[in-house]
């Protein structure tokens, strides 16, 4: 019989070993691959990458506030007058977690990693730098303002601000230019026909040579326009000019165009506070001054105001006449309080005007003060700026007619009153926006008066039934011209002392508390 064949085990051999090994590729390949994926790309990968660009490649890590000579390559002058090259190469082999920033450039605005305004977004391992915003901010109302951080010449000849880019950027057809008139009083086309016009470029064009390499940053402004009437240099010149250059605590240069020798020598010792370096006169300049940072222009808001949240280190208004006090050493600094009447009686300073709105009956007023208890002085305009803060300083109450006169307010003392006559001629807006909401931001108590008919000088020039005193508003539908003409320069005040005493006494009262 036969017998039944047996299982055989191991039939074939060869063909059960193809099928485990291919069973074990098969595991290593999905394993390798879920590596790859998943493992972020090495360092060693990155600078493969980076080494293929010809683009010079920026740490990452590098902060706003590194010397920026560091990050341009520009030129800068060396301890023995001679000048050195940054050498940008050196940095091209740094990164930060192996991560490279290669910067990309638009064909509308020209710009390196030195200008800190890029922005920059990260797309999954790629990195992109925007394009940076334009040099100028025009959308100020009152001010045109540029700023630029790199290689800027400023050719005073040619009124010329240059932003230069690197050698080492791609080069474009496209560049950036501004007409600027660096005096804020936007939209006046009276106050900047006295203003020189300047011309801000950003180009990769051939810039003319340095002549004059400075290590520090410059601003520029002109005291043409206003410059010379005492409000105007204050709210259109001394406050801008705190506003945007005390924040280099005098490690900047004034470049200044339409340079007015009498206006600087009457506010030297502001200028010498706000910068330890000579003032460049960019009409007789014939140098090519170089820097690392420029702004062009002047940061200004309204009337006598500083915006905190708008300017650098969140200066106020509060810290400028701060500022002005220290600048010209006066003596009461601290807040009034009762007891520095213990040995004396409050001072009403008068600010006696000579030509327009000038009070006609200062002898009246003065009595009348002094009945009520005050010493009154009347301040005699012809002194010298720093006299006249030490005459305003002294006082505990100080009053005029609207006008420049009242931007002394800057040297009383925190707390004192301010007294604001207000002309005839419905100027009350006017009086609030110069003088009066200044005055309350400055800390000082403030009082308003407005003068009646019979107290104005224009009762004696036009008819009772004339415009100007029954519709006052209709010349200022005509044009500020001719408001101006009609109730700031061809009006004088006679203070109806009866009435006025009453503001007299308010003030006595915000004094005493």
């Amino acid at each position: 019989m036969a017998s039944k064949p047996k299982p055989v085990r191991n039939v074939n051999p060869s063909r059960r070993f193809r099928f485990i090994a291919l069973i074990f590729g098969c595991f290593v390949v999905i394993a390798v691959t879920f590596f790859m994926v998943s493992k972020p790309q090495t360092p060693f990968l990155a600078n493969e990458i980076n080494n293929e660009k010809n683009d010079p490649v920026f740490d990452s890590s590098i902060k706003e506030d590194k010397n920026i000579h560091e990050l341009a390559g520009t030129t800068t002058e060396t301890e023995n007058g001679g000048t050195k090259s940054s050498d940008l190469s050196s940095n091209q082999d740094k990164s930060h977690n192996g991560l490279a920033l290669i910067p990309t450039h638009s064909n509308y605005t020209i710009h390196d990693q030195t200008q800190e305004d890029s922005k920059i977004i990260q797309l999954g391992e790629q990195i992109q730098i925007l394009e940076r915003k334009p040099l100028c901010d025009v959308s100020d109302p009152r001010t045109d303002i540029c700023e630029m951080h790199g290689d800027i010449r400023i050719h005073g000849s040619s009124s010329s601000v240059i932003f230069t880019e690197s050698s080492t950027s791609p080069k474009t057809q496209h560049k950036e230019s501004w007409r600027i008139h660096p005096y804020p009083r936007k939209g006046d086309a009276t106050c900047f026909a006295r203003v020189r016009e300047l011309t801000v470029e950003a180009t990769s064009n051939v810039a003319p040579e340095c002549t004059a390499t400075h290590r520090v940053p410059a601003v520029v402004f002109s005291t043409g326009g206003y410059a010379g009437n005492l409000f105007h240099d204050f709210t259109d010149l001394l406050v801008p000019l705190f506003a945007t250059a005390r924040q280099f605590d005098g490690e900047v240069m004034l470049a200044v165009t339409d340079l007015s020798v009498k206006w600087m020598e009457k506010y030297r010792l502001v200028l010498e506070k706000i910068s330890n370096y000579p003032v460049i006169d960019l009409d007789e300049d014939k140098q090519v001054n170089c820097f690392a940072q420029v702004i062009v222009g002047l940061r200004a808001y309204n009337e006598f105001h500083i915006d905190p949240a708008r300017t650098p280190n969140g200066y106020t208004i509060l810290d400028f006449t701060k500022f002005m006090r220290s600048t010209f050493s006066v003596q009461r600094e601290a807040p009034l309080n009762i007891e520095d009447f213990s040995g004396r009686r409050p001072r009403l300073v008068i600010i006696a005007r000579r030509r327009t709105r000038a009070f006609t009956n200062t002898a009246e007023i003065v009595a009348t003060a002094e009945e009520l208890g005050y010493e009154a002085v009347v301040a005699d305009t012809t002194l010298d700026l720093a006299r006249f803060a030490r005459v305003v300083n002294s006082g505990d109450v100080m009053m005029g007619v609207h006008g420049a006169g009242l931007a002394n307010m800057v040297f009383l003392p925190p707390n004192a009153t301010l007294i604001q006559v207000v002309p005839w001629g419905g100027l009350e807006w006017m009086a609030t926006v110069d003088f009066g909401s200044p005055a309350e931001e400055m800390g000082l108590k403030y009082e308003q008066y407005s003068i009646g008919v019979e107290e104005s000088s224009l009762r004696e020039q036009y008819p009772r039934e004339h415009a100007v005193f029954t519709d006052p508003m209709s010349f200022h539908r005509r044009g500020f011209h001719v408001l101006r003409s009609t109730f700031l320069e061809n009006q004088n005040v006679r203070l109806d002392v009866g009435k006025f005493r009453d503001v007299l006494w308010r003030a006595l009262e915000n004094v005493l508390q």
